[in-house]
């Protein structure tokens, strides 16, 4: 085997160093071996030609010694960032490889691997010529890693289909380091092994961002890659929009408490404004979502009108309009669905024969618009305000005792404070009547009715405190 002295080094006695066991590859040199004299990079070779490749594998001959264009004429489509050939005509007859860049750590093959590596790749093909029986040091630069270009080596010499036995061993990030590598190298069976193993297993997130970039940088076969592209880019033509509002209908069709909870979150999470999986916003279907809601206003006047009616199904019906109503706020296009609410003339008439038990769902959904338009998220004009507050302020005042005993996850605090916010929004003589309401109930009620004083409190001061002009 080849070796190399990369410099002086201590001598430990007059003890020679023993000669260390190889794999294939020997991937550390010793300054001496008995097969070879060292040589030395200082002293000049006695027949010394150079020859460069640039990235994207362009080939710069600098003196008359240079390849056939017939043997490089395909690397201009390839990628290999930078490699340099020394020749040495003297004993060396080895092959080493140089990947500068961290370590710059060296890779030393036999005669049979230096013919093994040409007979799988043209760039060291091209490299060497017909002549494989000079010595050789090759530099590589821009590749990712020694461990991965040992790893390549490795991968030439399994034959027989156990080239994917030796990917699965390495595992899914060695194998993207291995594909980026023999692409540069043009070692087109691993290219092919690295891919067919690529797309049978799963990825971690990083993985495949990584596999995405190396995919955009090197133009592959596409008939290679088209399996993985498919599973990284979907092309056809169902929008997110479309599906997010099927997904919605099936979620509110489920009878699972805990996984309708569940997917809820999973569903929220999708949407959200910083989530990680948001790319392009197209915005959700918005005709798809309200046909969602008068399906379930539908099936909630249905329940209500039931001899018994049922306090899970009416619960599990609004808990699925409360979170299609959420939605539409965040994403700003609750201000029809507050119409519709107002418009719902026939659930009213129900709520006042209702059960207290069962109805005051019902005010849970008026809490919900009252915070969003409090909080100045739903934008209506003065006339459907006022036709809010007509329709479900009194039923509000009836069931706010109910609503604090079972909240489940509502604020009642900023419940309070926004139904006082969107009440100043009215007219002052509008105000009036409301507060006026609101007064009666709550000196009988107390806590069972909400607190607005600091709004009778505004409202007072706007209608009956003026300022005393200044001179």
């Amino acid at each position: 085997m080849a070796t190399y002295s990369g410099g002086p080094r201590r001598s430990h006695g007059s003890r020679r160093p023993a000669i260390r066991p190889t794999w294939c590859c020997s991937f550390s040199l010793d300054p001496q071996t008995p097969q070879s004299k060292p040589f030395s990079p200082v002293s000049k070779p006695p027949s010394l030609t150079s020859r460069r490749i640039l990235s994207p594998g362009r080939v710069s001959p600098i003196d008359s010694d240079t390849i056939d264009s017939d043997q490089i004429q395909d690397l201009n489509e390839k990628r290999l960032s930078s490699v340099e050939e020394l020749r040495d005509a003297g004993s060396f007859r080895g092959f080493r490889v140089r990947l500068k860049g961290r370590e710059s750590e060296v890779v030393v093959l036999t005669e049979r691997e230096k013919e093994m590596i040409c007979r799988n790749s043209e760039v060291f093909r091209g490299l060497f010529g017909e002549n494989l029986n000079r010595g050789f040091e090759i530099e590589l630069d821009g590749l990712d890693g020694f461990e991965g270009f040992k790893a390549t080596i490795g991968l030439m010499r399994e034959k027989d289909g156990s080239e994917m036995r030796w990917l699965a061993r390495l595992g899914v990030h060695r194998a993207i380091e291995i594909l980026e590598i023999s692409f540069s190298i043009m070692f087109d069976q691993g290219v092919t092994s690295c891919l067919e193993y690529l797309e049978a297993v799963p990825w971690t997130e990083s993985e495949e961002e990584k596999l995405k970039t190396l995919i955009k940088t090197c133009p592959f076969d596409k008939t290679l890659i088209q399996d993985i592209q498919d599973r990284i880019d979907l092309n056809n033509s169902t929008s997110s929009s479309d599906l997010t509002v099927h997904l919605i209908r099936s979620i509110t069709n489920g009878s699972n408490l805990k996984a309708r909870k569940e997917l809820h979150s999973l569903i929220n999470g999708i949407l959200s404004n910083s989530s990680i999986y948001k790319k392009d916003i197209l915005g959700l279907n918005k005709e798809g979502i309200y046909s969602i809601c008068h399906s379930i206003l539908n099936s909630i006047v249905d329940s209500f009108k039931e001899e018994q009616p049922q306090l899970d199904t009416i619960s599990s019906l609004l808990e699925n309009l409360n979170w299609v109503c959420e939605i539409l706020f965040e994403k700003q296009m609750g201000d029809e669905f507050v119409e519709l609410w107002i418009n719902q003339s026939e659930l009213i008439n129900l709520h006042e024969i209702s059960s207290p038990m069962v109805r005051y769902e019902l005010s849970r959904v008026s809490a919900i618009i009252f915070i969003a338009l409090g909080r100045g998220k739903i934008h209506i004009n003065g006339e459907k305000r006022f036709g809010l507050f007509k329709s479900w302020f009194r039923p509000m005042l009836m069931d706010f005792g109910w609503l604090r005993r079972c909240s489940k996850g509502l604020d009642m605090r900023m419940l309070e404070e926004n139904i006082g916010n969107a009440l100043l929004t009215l007219t002052l003589s509008q105000q009036q009547g409301f507060l006026m309401e609101w007064f009666r109930v709550f000196s009988e009620q107390g806590r069972e009715c909400p607190n607005l004083s600091r709004s009778f409190q505004v409202w007072w001061r706007r209608s009956f405190i003026r300022s005393i002009p200044q001179n």
